[in-house]
């Protein structure tokens, strides 16, 4: 069961930090992927990290405001969001997959478990 939080409101050029953390089970061996679906919108992939090493993959269009990082001993995925658009406002969503190869990590028909999605609204 994986879980994602800490959306909300802010203005545009303010940040987030979104939490992914999965309850009653490991990340060991799963690559821990964020996407994102605005209203009217398909699902897009935000990035990917891979808990065994830490290797971060970050969509091109989001590079250098966007990145992921986790921390071990919590057991949690982040998505920290900076100089955050409008065109960022989107639901978004933790995946994970252990079966998914690198090629397709960007794919969210990939992942086999999912969180329910945060919120994130921002503002001009």
């Amino acid at each position: 069961q994986l879980q994602a939080f800490g959306g909300g409101s802010v203005q545009a050029g303010g940040s987030l930090r979104l939490s992914c953390v999965a309850s009653g089970r490991t990340f060991n061996g799963c690559k821990l992927g964020w996407f994102r679906q605005a209203p009217g919108k398909e699902r897009e992939f935000v990035g990917v990290i891979k808990w065994n090493g830490g290797t971060t993959i970050v969509a091109d269009s989001l590079k250098g405001r966007f990145t992921i990082s986790r921390d071990i001993t919590k057991t949690t995925v982040y998505l920290q969001m900076n100089n955050l658009k409008p065109e960022d406002t989107a639901l978004y969503y933790c995946a994970a997959t252990a079966r998914a190869i690198h090629s397709m990590l960007g794919v969210h028909s990939s992942y086999e478990h999912w969180g329910q999605g945060t919120l994130v609204t921002v503002s001009s």
